[in-house]
């Protein structure tokens, strides 16, 4: 599979005191399966093309006041064309060469801290590969899932590239998560596992501290009833 990407990068000085260089980004990217086209500032996404839906979607919270992006969508199908096209031309001038070749490294975590029966998402973390597609799979007590969904792929300073998957999930104390990625960097899947694991607080310092009180408490009874005694002989 050949991969044709065009990245631009332009960096703005944002506040002449304080030197802020805020770093603005635009990749749009093609495959024979991958379609990309996003914005993006500070290594974060802004804006991408969902070309399944057929939509713009603005990936800042509302606080951030993203503002509008009109007409993105449409110029993002017509580059979508431009690196079709780009990429055909590529292939025959370059005699097709062999791609180079980055493997995933992936990582598997909760969204949010664990509690048995609320409902929480599972996040599997999978960069610095190149170059896409990576494929994720999940399977709970070895059972495979098909509930999963992928961000877009986002790039590193490296060249490489990053992607999430997010399973939502209740958990319940004993299960076990795998998270597989496939990549032809790979010379096999790599899994990643990871298990409900809820610690109860034990009952241990409770009672060690309950024995304690009562121990103090009876020396100082003790303490009391033999003062008294003293006195009392005198």
């Amino acid at each position: 599979m050949e991969l044709y990407v065009f990245m631009f990068m332009l960096a703005t000085l944002v506040s002449s005191e304080n030197k802020v260089v805020r770093e603005f980004f635009y990749m749009n990217g093609c495959s024979d399966t991958e379609k990309e086209n996003l914005y993006g500032s500070d290594g974060e996404e802004l804006w991408h093309a969902d070309f399944i839906k057929g939509e713009g979607v603005v990936t800042l919270p509302d606080f951030a006041d993203p503002g509008g992006f009109d007409g993105f969508y449409q110029n993002a199908v017509a580059e979508l064309e431009i690196c079709k096209q780009n990429l055909a031309v590529a292939i025959k001038a370059y005699n097709n060469p062999q791609e180079k070749m980055d493997k995933p490294q992936s990582s598997i975590y909760a969204e949010d801290d664990l509690q048995l029966n609320v409902e929480n998402t599972l996040i599997c973390h999978v960069t610095g590969f190149f170059p896409p597609p990576v494929r994720v799979s999940w399977t709970r007590n070895n059972e495979a899932l098909k509930e999963d969904s992928l961000s877009q792929y986002r790039p590193n300073d490296d060249g490489t590239y990053t992607i999430f998957s997010s399973l939502p999930f209740t958990p319940q104390e004993g299960d076990i998560y795998s998270c597989t990625v496939n990549h032809v960097a790979l010379d096999q899947p790599q899994t990643k596992t990871w298990e409900v694991d809820v610690d109860v607080p034990g009952v241990g310092p409770a009672v060690f501290c309950g024995v304690g009180l009562s121990l103090g408490l009876l020396g100082v009874a003790a303490g009391t009833f033999f003062l008294i005694k003293g006195n009392n002989c005198n």
